[in-house]
């Protein structure tokens, strides 16, 4: 009996040193960011319509230095009210990072994308799926950026929940809490230890301005595995973006 129990807590302390060798290897990097969106829902018939977003990322201290510049455009699909369909094209800059110290790094997508919405109580539930395929040209060094470009799919899943904090509700004038989580999958034979890509868990308030544009402002935390495998990335996150759905039917062609 005390032959077995010492070999179970040699065993015991064998895998704590295990867990804290990994843990010792595992790197994160914190910063502090600020994340400024404007997105634009268009309709121009029952069926079609067209999405656009612009953003606008800062780091170091929220404020010190551009992120990363995204612009996004393309056709939408309406299977419903409710349940959308979109493709587009993205550009990204992405600002001089620890990997390319003195020069930007462009980047291009195609995305696929079903959006839905379902109605729960007085709440409402916003979901989409998108699939990316992503383009980046390739760093020669800190200066200069090479010939070709890296390409890998990326798969989001993202959910948000809009919860009425006011007697509005989700009308004009109306307070919500929204709770909104991204999870984003690595894809592609490029890919090697980060199968994992992201996670990006936002909290905060929004504002119903009017029946067609709200404002959110909150904080996200967004935890990301890089590359190596080994290395994440935290970033703390106050972030503020503005909807606005512009719908051009004709009185007569809405429901």
């Amino acid at each position: 009996m005390a032959m077995k129990f010492r070999w179970q807590l040699l065993m015991l302390m064998y895998m704590l040193g295990q867990f804290n060798a990994l843990y010792a290897q595992k790197s994160v990097t914190e910063d502090q960011q600020a994340w400024l969106g404007v997105f634009n829902q268009y309709r121009f018939s029952d069926r079609w319509g067209m999405w656009s977003d612009v953003h606008f990322r800062l780091k170091n201290d929220f404020i010190q230095k551009p992120s990363q510049f995204i612009v996004r455009v393309g056709p939408t699909y309406y299977l419903t009210d409710d349940v959308r369909l979109t493709t587009a094209y993205n550009f990204i800059n992405h600002f001089p990072d620890e990997a390319h110290k003195n020069i930007s790094q462009p980047e291009h997508r195609l995305m696929q994308q079903v959006q839905w919405f379902t109605k729960i109580k007085q709440a409402r539930l916003m979901q989409w799926v998108r699939l990316e395929e992503r383009w980046r040209q390739k760093i020669l060094n800190d200066d200069e950026l090479g010939e070709g470009f890296s390409f890998n799919w990326r798969m989001r899943y993202n959910f948000g929940l809009f919860v009425p904090l006011s007697k509005k509700g989700l009308a004009p004038g109306g307070l919500q809490l929204l709770i909104n989580d991204e999870l984003m999958v690595n894809l592609g034979k490029n890919i090697v230890y980060n199968y994992f890509d992201q996670n990006r868990l936002f909290v905060g308030l929004v504002y119903q301005t009017n029946s067609h544009a709200h404002v959110q402002l909150g904080y996200m935390n967004v935890f990301q595995q890089l590359a190596a495998g080994n290395r994440y990335r935290e970033q703390h996150v106050i972030r503020l973006f503005y909807f606005h759905n512009f719908d051009f039917r004709k009185s007569e062609e809405k429901h």
